[in-house]
């Protein structure tokens, strides 16, 4: 069911949300200063690709919350506004629930990526 899950994800929004991931991180490899914050965007743009069957722990730290705050800045709201959009309109029919809520998930993922890590579910 995951495989079925995320080859329908990837048609309706997963390649949007992979794409607009990479290029934060393309952006973010401009300067010496944000290829750090460019890792994890290529990380999870690998996740919103094939998001079921995975799931997101935060674990937070002072280090983690410096760059939390430079990301939110830069681009994290965007990524976070583009996905909460796409989850609103996933959740208007029952059908699309499941994906509105993995759409949810990357909106937080988007303004808290440091600190997250990616396990199997």
């Amino acid at each position: 069911m995951r495989t079925i899950g995320n080859i329908i994800w990837v048609l309706l929004g997963g390649l949007l949300l992979a794409t607009l991931w990479l290029l934060a991180g393309v952006l973010c490899c401009l300067t010496i200063v944000g290829i750090p914050l460019a890792i994890p965007c290529f990380k999870f743009a690998q996740l919103t690709l094939w998001p079921f069957g995975r799931s997101i722990v935060f674990g937070p730290s002072i280090f983690s919350l410096a760059l939390n705050i430079l990301w939110i800045l830069l681009c994290g709201w965007e990524l976070a506004l583009v996905s909460l959009a796409i989850g609103l309109v996933y959740c208007v029919t029952i059908i699309g629930i499941p994906f509105g809520l993995q759409s949810f998930k990357f909106a937080r993922l988007a303004l808290l990526p440091f600190g997250a890590e990616i396990v199997r579910a």
